[in-house]
């Protein structure tokens, strides 16, 4: 891609990337956004939902909120963190987000209603069939994203992972999310902690920062390590 590119590095069950939802929204009315899952929670990483996991995580969330003005529903904090049949697993919904993006661009749209089904609505968005109805609730036909999502968890979404993570390195970014705007050639850091919760305002630096020869590498900002979120 020759223009202006920003490259979100996310996680879907990631807290500070659901905290930045609305800026990488605003983001891609100003230039394309391409999405690179990191697989925060898979494999090893992978967590039952447990009363251990639900104590670990609310504080955590409840700083997202009030950081972001993002909201988390009683459906999460008192339904699904109370599950204890469910399971965190980034691979299925990165993997519908492939899937998505594959079939008109959808990626960061279905990525968008994924975590809002997962913090507000309680929704077990690793269970195949929540990802089925929610990619038809934004317009995608069923089966074709079924054949898609099928494809990509056999085919793609390991190495969509490992060049994630490479990407990740190379730029020096320390977690998720990691924004990277590529302008000329160039990689530049983006540090959204000033921007949470103030989506017009970033859309709006990022379209004066475009017209910049060059932006300074800065820290990240507030972001859920490599294996998990911990701040």
């Amino acid at each position: 891609m020759s223009g202006p590119t920003l490259h979100y590095i996310y996680d879907p069950l990631c807290g500070w990337c659901y905290g930045a939802k609305p800026l990488v929204q605003a983001a891609q009315a100003v230039l394309p956004v391409l999405l690179h899952g990191g697989g925060m929670m898979t494999g090893a990483n992978r967590q039952p939902v447990s009363a251990q996991l639900r104590d670990y995580v609310m504080p955590h969330d409840r700083r997202i909120a009030e950081y972001s003005g993002q909201p988390f529903g009683q459906a999460y904090f008192d339904g699904l963190l109370r599950d204890h049949s469910a399971v965190f697993d980034s691979a299925p919904p990165t993997a519908a987000v492939l899937a998505a993006q594959r079939l008109g661009g959808r990626g960061l749209e279905l990525l968008g209603c994924l975590q809002s089904a997962h913090y507000v609505h309680g929704r077990r968005i690793a269970d195949a069939a929540v990802l089925r109805e929610l990619a038809a609730a934004i317009g995608l036909d069923a089966e074709a994203f079924d054949a898609e999502f099928k494809q990509v968890v056999a085919n793609e979404l390991q190495v969509h992972f490992k060049h994630s993570r490479s990407l990740l390195a190379e730029v020096g970014g320390q977690g998720f999310p990691t924004l990277v705007l590529e302008h000329d050639g160039q990689f530049s850091l983006i540090d959204i902690g000033p921007w949470l919760g103030q989506p017009e305002a970033f859309a709006q630096w990022l379209g004066q920062s475009l017209k910049q020869p060059e932006g300074d590498r800065a820290a990240a900002g507030p972001a859920c390590g490599l294996d998990g979120c911990s701040h």
